[in-house]
């Protein structure tokens, strides 16, 4: 299946889909676009930028094209600038540019390849993550879709392989891939847990992989998915009592379900990942930690052009330490207890004004900062346990 970010395939929701308005020239190029300016409110910490003041930061703009060069050949690409705070300065990036080669298809089956900056099929969110509309909240799930690290599971610089059987009670898809990673200094940050002399860098290929089952009348969809990253520390210092050039990695995983009625539709999804630390020195043992995160997410549409949404997550950095308790003990109080853990509650409404404009409203109570980005909250005494989000936004695609 094509990226749906690109309008070419059905997104993972009941929304209006990605690719319903834009330029066609002919049945060969397509170009489509998207805009989001959203406000962000807290009552404490920083979330998308100064918060607490009501922050504006919260901007994307994207702009994407397809051109078949031949029955079996399509080139796509977008570019995208993305705004989010402290996170992103909404400099302009690549956000995928892959060729697509069908290697083989007919009526039951299909096998294909890309190759570029593919994004990755992680969980249903992660390909569309950057189109408003293709998501029922402002904000994914950030205990298994954490903005804060958005970038190691966007997209990977690599190969893809992709199948799907179709069968007459539904259809299996398969993806495998491998490539380069991105780790940024926000990736730095939430895995060196605060700021650190030296720099991250990826050591090895990724190996990503999902399998995904959607019934024939496309109500049930099901999936696994995964990802495996390996990052190298240079302490870029001969600082003794600075940390060795140790390693982390990670295997980081996601089970899905939904089940979309004509009106409602019932959304859960449960991530795992399993990180280790290892040779940083006796300024930081060897540590193994499984960090964890799930949601249930319920939407009715109750008028044709209104929607809303309820969402509870729990997300956890070491299951084995719910509380944060070990943690703090750790870190002999440097690190608080409520790092270790988020428990969101969210309410959202959402207006599809036509098929081009939509505004959205959105409420959450927080407790804990697990989800918290450290590039913003570098000072982790300053965090509120207990804080409120009000967020609005406004999108338009073409």
């Amino acid at each position: 299946m094509l990226l749906a970010s690109t309008g070419l395939a059905a997104e993972p929701t009941s929304a209006p889909k990605a690719g319903a308005t834009g330029f066609g020239f002919g049945e060969r190029l397509q170009i489509h676009g998207f805009a989001s300016q959203g406000a962000v409110q807290s009552s404490a910490n920083r979330y998308y930028g100064d918060s607490p003041e009501t922050s504006f930061d919260f901007t994307e703009l994207g702009i994407n094209a397809s051109f078949r060069v031949n029955p079996r050949l399509m080139l796509a690409a977008q570019v995208l600038s993305r705004r989010a705070g402290d996170m992103s300065d909404g400099s302009p990036e690549i956000d995928f540019a892959l060729a697509d080669v069908n290697l083989v298809s007919n009526a039951r089956y299909r096998a294909g390849m890309r190759v570029g900056r593919i994004k990755n099929r992680l969980g249903l969110y992660n390909e569309t993550r950057d189109v408003p509309f293709t998501h029922p909240g402002i904000f994914l799930p950030q205990v298994v879709y954490f903005d804060k690290v958005r970038n190691l599971v966007l997209s990977t610089d690599g190969i893809l392989l992709y199948g799907d059987l179709h069968q007459p009670f539904g259809t299996f898809s398969a993806t495998l891939s491998t490539g380069n990673p991105v780790i940024d200094e926000n990736v730095e940050a939430a895995f060196m847990i605060g700021d650190s002399d030296g720099t991250l860098e990826s050591e090895n290929h990724s190996w990503l992989g999902s399998l995904w089952f959607d019934s024939a009348t496309e109500a049930l969809k099901l999936g696994l998915s995964g990802a495996t990253a390996s990052a190298k520390y240079d302490p870029n210092s001969s600082n003794p009592f600075s940390l060795q050039p140790g390693t982390i990695d990670i295997l980081y995983w996601i089970a899905s379900a939904q089940y979309n009625a004509e009106r409602w539709s019932l959304t859960a999804e449960y991530m795992g990942e399993p990180i280790q630390w290892r040779d940083f020195g006796p300024w930081r043992p060897d540590r193994d930690a499984t960090a964890e995160g799930y949601y249930a997410q319920g939407t009715y549409r109750f008028l044709p052009r209104w929607q809303l949404m309820a969402r509870y997550e729990e997300g956890f950095a070491d299951r084995d330490d719910r509380d944060g308790s070990q943690l703090e003990q750790d870190t002999f109080g440097m690190v608080p207890a409520n790092t270790a853990y988020s428990r969101i509650l969210s309410l959202g409404v959402r207006w599809d004004i036509n098929r081009q404009w939509m505004l959205r409203a959105e409420y959450s109570r927080h407790i804990g900062n697990f989800i918290l980005s450290e590039i913003e909250n570098p000072d982790f005494s300053q965090f509120e346990k207990h804080w409120n989000v009000f967020a609005i936004q406004a999108a338009f695609r073409f």
